[in-house]
């Protein structure tokens, strides 16, 4: 098993609306690439992290699940459109995945 998590970091006073737009995304777009809700978990930084980082975490069998997600994603519009919509409200080059390994 795999998590992957997908930090986005927030423009200041923009953390709400990156916060909604992301539980959004999970309902319209994550479940059409097989992500369903129980595979899902959202993240804000607290203490010790970045109060403005956004966190999306996705549990996963392995890299291939992954990648079979990720290719879908990359043939929805309705996701195209969505980064575009979010832009305006993230730090710039601050999105990145990191995948970890359950042991």
């Amino acid at each position: 098993m795999m998590i992957a998590r997908w930090h986005i970091d927030a423009r200041f006073g923009h953390k709400q609306t990156v916060i909604d737009a992301l539980k959004t995304w999970c309902g319209d777009i994550g479940e059409q690439v097989g992500w369903s809700a129980e595979m899902l978990r959202l993240t804000t930084g607290s203490i010790g992290a970045l109060e403005s980082t956004i966190e999306l975490e996705v549990t996963v069998q392995d890299l291939a699940e992954l990648n079979d997600s990720w290719t879908k994603l990359g043939a929805i519009e309705a996701h195209k459109q969505w980064s575009k919509d979010l832009e305006p409200h993230i730090v710039s080059a601050t999105p990145r995945w990191e995948i970890l390994r359950v042991v």
